[in-house]
């Protein structure tokens, strides 16, 4: 794994020097004068969009995994050169402390809006922000999540860091690996109502519209009983998950509480007995890593594909 990495890298920077790029970060225009050379990911679906990339020898390190969650494998050799800086959120001295050049992190994905670390605060310092795409509901209007925004952050990685054949390439060959498998796959009859069941007992924390969740079920053919709530990750009520009677569960699997145990709880609680996706053991997981934006966004939606039409 880490010959391929390093063998992306290559083929990525052989062509050298990068005329100035400017991309758009929420409600920003960035403009880069050469790709940075100290960059520093949050989290681990961004840290995989910058390995995807080829990146690991522009990077000093990564933020915010180890904290909540655990590398598998294959992250694990492509960042094993790597250090991570910081468990959890770094601190603005954390980022300063590495000489970084570049931060790639989200709103609440690394940054809290009127916090410590964020675009504004690190600029003095020399160290420029790109904003994960699906984060930007945080600080301002966009549309809900789709694919799109996943795509559209490979997309900007490539031109700050002048690599945007292949971002263009990893895009095209996602979307068509997509197509192909939904393709195969038989007709639903009618679009299953899902539920994003990330963590919660008293009150459940899921997705809305705005989270990358929404996105993964339709292209999936499923509906997010979620669709209309204008957050992006949130709580809700145990109530409106009873009243809209999801036919599907997905767990999102992360952190102290496994996905096994959730649904045990769901499965367990009296006050559930009548959900569809209960009272037929409906359950899906999906990975951290798979239900945020990132390169395995891919799997997520055959997963979800595959689940919605089994029997």
């Amino acid at each position: 794994m880490k010959l391929f990495w390093t063998t992306i890298a290559a083929l990525c920077f052989a062509s050298g020097a990068m005329a100035q790029a400017t991309v758009q970060s929420c409600n920003r225009e960035v403009v880069f004068d050469a790709p940075p050379e100290a960059a520093i990911s949050n989290d681990v679906n961004l840290t995989e969009m910058m390995l995807v990339l080829g990146l690991a020898d522009r990077m000093v390190g990564y933020t915010g995994i180890s904290g909540w969650k655990t590398l598998d494998e294959e992250m694990t050799n492509g960042v094993e050169q790597l250090p991570e800086l910081a468990a959890k959120y770094p601190s603005r001295e954390v980022l300063i402390g590495a000489d970084a050049d570049f931060f790639f992190a989200g709103w609440n994905y690394g940054m809290k809006v009127g916090g410590e670390v964020t675009p504004e605060t690190l600029a003095p310092f020399g160290i420029k922000v790109y904003e994960l795409t699906e984060s930007c509901i945080h600080i301002g209007e966009k549309a809900a999540a789709s694919m799109e925004d996943m795509y559209n952050d490979l997309r900007n990685l490539g031109t700050i860091f002048g690599v945007s054949d292949r971002a263009e390439a990893l895009i095209a060959g996602y979307e068509a690996e997509l197509e192909g498998f939904v393709a195969g796959l038989p007709a639903l009859e009618a679009a299953p109502r899902v539920f994003v069941y990330d963590s919660g007992e008293d009150v459940p924390f899921t997705a809305g519209r705005y989270a990358m969740p929404n996105a993964l079920i339709e292209a999936a053919g499923g509906v997010n009983i979620m669709n209309d709530f204008e957050k992006s990750w949130a709580t809700v009520g145990w109530e409106a998950v009873v009243e809209r009677n999801p036919e599907v569960i997905v767990i999102v699997n992360y952190g102290e509480v496994t996905a096994a145990q959730k649904r045990e709880f769901m499965m367990s609680n009296p006050a559930f007995a009548d959900i569809d996706a209960v009272r037929n053991d409906r359950f899906v997981v999906l990975e951290y890593v798979e239900a945020t934006p990132g390169p395995r966004n891919i799997k997520a939606v055959q997963t979800l594909a595959a689940a919605f039409r089994a029997q």
